[in-house]
Order: structure tokens, then C-alpha cells, then sequence
């Protein structure tokens, strides 16, 4: 990697000093609110947690925490780059090192669906909360929202997240919702990726909690987006998926997205991380020139 983070300094304050993190997180200079008015560029990169470590058809390519890290800093640091998802292990990391000063930083908070468990989809919220999300200095959290009707844990989710959305809001904290519709077949569960799936799930999504006042949604790209879209009017970022496809093809089916009014920017992490050519700067760089910002951080 053309960038090398001080691991070795990193884990030593975790040793000796572990009241750095939060006084770190405290002194952090925050992302200006204002910055949510443009189209945005987030890293996302909550997979491990819930122990989905494979990228680019490398079934651990997200296991090497020190790798990971290195690409996530060299990812954070290109023009554009406006904030990062994570866990709280990967985003203590990060803010130690100072990659996330001035960045938008979420909360990954549901990571108990761990994949190809008997209880994967009652997607149990074991990484932040509304509280953590607010004493770690961040900016929001985001929820993972898998519904199967014929999965009895899906209710266990659907409460877990209107308690986060509410949580957020009392806090004016951004709540940033992934739906997906899903079934279980042959033991592992699928997202149905279609218009009129997506659009049943939206519906089901921006209707948690007290109030959306705060609610964002995170959507795939499907055929027929605009449909799909015409489904809400919560702001919307698009996911990315694991990559390892046609390249050019998922850029430009990105680029079309974006031409929607209410999709306000990417939140991407393995196609950018771990991208097959292997060089993550240039597929940030691309990513970024989407927005129709040029780069402008």
C-alpha cells in the first residue's frame, strides 16, 4: 500500500493509554453539518463484525485488520472522501491515526447477523448505540434491516431499529437505514434485489419510530430505479455491494442513480478497498468524479 498507518502506536495506546480513545474521539474536528447539502462519498467498512470478511472473491480479504486498515487510510485521504461506517473497533483505529478529522462518521450498530447462522436474520444490535454513537463524537448510526416474512427474528430487528431511529432523533443524530426484502434458501439467506421488493422494504423502513426527521435510507441499485425510488422521499445513499463484477457496468449504473434527485451520493466499501486491479485510490478517485464535484473535498 502506498500508505502506511503507525499500527504499532495504535495498538500500544490500546495497551497503556485506552482513555486516548475517547479523548481523541472528543477532540476530533467534526464534519460540518452543512456538508450534508451536497452529494456525498462515505467508506463504508462494518463487514467484519458480523464476520463477513470476503471482497473481490477473496474469501478473507477483510480479515487482515492491519491491511484493512492501510486501505482505509489511503481511501480516507483521496479529494472527496466525506466520511467513513464502521464498528466502534475499526473506527477507534481510525480516529488514533487521524483519518476520520473533519470526516462524517457513522455508527454501524445491528452486527449480530452473522452469516449463515441459525439466527441471522434477528440482526441483534451488538456494536454501537444512540448513546456510544453520541459520547464517540459521531455523526449517526446506521441500522442493517433484512425482512423475511416467513423469519420469526425479523421482528426482533424491526424493534430493535425504531428504538435506534428514536434514540438518534432525540439526539438529532442521523438514523441511516439498510432494507433490504430477503428469503432463506438452501440454509443462506438472499436479498431480493428488484424494484418492487426494494419498494415494499423502503415503505417498511421509513415508517420506524417516532419520527423520520432524521431518517435516511441506504439503497442497492436495482432495474428500474426510478420506480424504486419514487417509493420514498427519505435522502438515499447507494450501497455497493461485494464486488468482483463488471466494473465499468456497476459505474456507470452508480452514475444514472445519482441523476435521481433524493440519491444524494455513495456509500461504498469492498468494491473500493479491494478492487480487482487493486489499486484503491483510483477506484475512489472514479467513485468520487460521479458526484459531479470534481474531487472537491
Amino acid at each position: 500500500m502506498s500508505t502506511t498507518p503507525d499500527i504499532a502506536t495504535v495498538v500500544s495506546t490500546r495497551l497503556t493509554d485506552p482513555g486516548a480513545i475517547r479523548r481523541t474521539a472528543q477532540a476530533r474536528p467534526r464534519f460540518a453539518r452543512e456538508g450534508l447539502a451536497r452529494p456525498l462519498f462515505v467508506l463504508a467498512a462494518d463487514h467484519p463484525a458480523r464476520g463477513a470478511v470476503a471482497a473481490g472473491g477473496n474469501p478473507t480479504a477483510m480479515g487482515d485488520r492491519h491491511e484493512l486498515l492501510a486501505r482505509c487510510v489511503e481511501a480516507l485521504a483521496r479529494p472527496g472522501v466525506d466520511g467513513f461506517l464502521g464498528t466502534p473497533d475499526i473506527v477507534e483505529d481510525l480516529m488514533l491515526l487521524g483519518a476520520l478529522d473533519g470526516k462524517l462518521v457513522l455508527g454501524s450498530m445491528n452486527r449480530g447477523g452473522i452469516p449463515g447462522a441459525s439466527f441471522e436474520l434477528d440482526d441483534r444490535f451488538t456494536a454501537y448505540d444512540a448513546r456510544g454513537i453520541a459520547e464517540g463524537g459521531l455523526d449517526g448510526g446506521k441500522v442493517l434491516l433484512r425482512v423475511d416474512p416467513a423469519d420469526g427474528g425479523v421482528a426482533e430487528t424491526l424493534m430493535g431499529t425504531a428504538t435506534a431511529v428514536n434514540e438518534l432523533a432525540e439526539r438529532e443524530l442521523l438514523a441511516l437505514i439498510e432494507p433490504f426484502k430477503s428469503v432463506r434458501e438452501g440454509g443462506k439467506v438472499r436479498n431480493i434485489l428488484t424494484a418492487d421488493a426494494q419498494i415494499w422494504v423502503n415503505n417498511i423502513a421509513s415508517g420506524l419510530g417516532r419520527t423520520s426527521a432524521y431518517t435516511w435510507l441506504k439503497v442497492p441499485v436495482v432495474d428500474e430505479m426510478e420506480r424504486m425510488m419514487a417509493s420514498t422521499t427519505m435522502p438515499t445513499l447507494l450501497l455497493g455491494g461485494e464486488g468482483g463484477g463488471d466494473v465499468d457496468a456497476m459505474y456507470a449504473s452508480w452514475q444514472k442513480a445519482l441523476e435521481i434527485e433524493h440519491v444524494r451520493g455513495l456509500i461504498i466499501g469492498r468494491t473500493m478497498l479491494f478492487p480487482e486491479n487493486g489499486d484503491v485510490a483510483a477506484a475512489v478517485d472514479t467513485a468520487v468524479s460521479l458526484l459531479g464535484r470534481g474531487g472537491a473535498a
